[in-house]
């Protein structure tokens, strides 16, 4: 598996290559949302069978991403600490956003 989720083991074979992959999606969302100005949101799905460490990780390591949606951590859409509040705030702020989901 490439999710980097068995135990036991630092990484497993070919996880930085998909994260090289991974980032290479996230380039292209966050051009397709900077295109769309104002109010542009790109959202990339990178694979993740029940983990999000290849989210994780490629969202990290771009430092374009604005929101990792992960299976390991709860979604509230609404409410102060929602997603939804906090993805418009960011576009208000830059006039786009882009989000991940593992």
């Amino acid at each position: 598996t490439i999710d980097n989720d068995i135990d036991y083991i630092d990484r497993s074979f070919g996880f930085y290559s998909a994260i090289e992959a991974a980032q290479a999606s996230i380039r292209t969302a966050l051009v397709e949302a900077r295109c769309t100005l104002p109010n542009g949101v790109g959202v990339v799905k990178i694979m993740g069978r029940s983990a999000g460490f290849l989210a994780a990780f490629a969202a990290l390591r771009s430092g374009d991403v604005d929101a990792v949606l992960v299976p390991e951590v709860p979604i509230q859409l609404r409410g102060p600490n929602g997603i939804l509040p906090h993805i418009f705030r960011r576009v208000q702020e830059k006039q786009h956003a882009v989000v991940v989901v593992a």
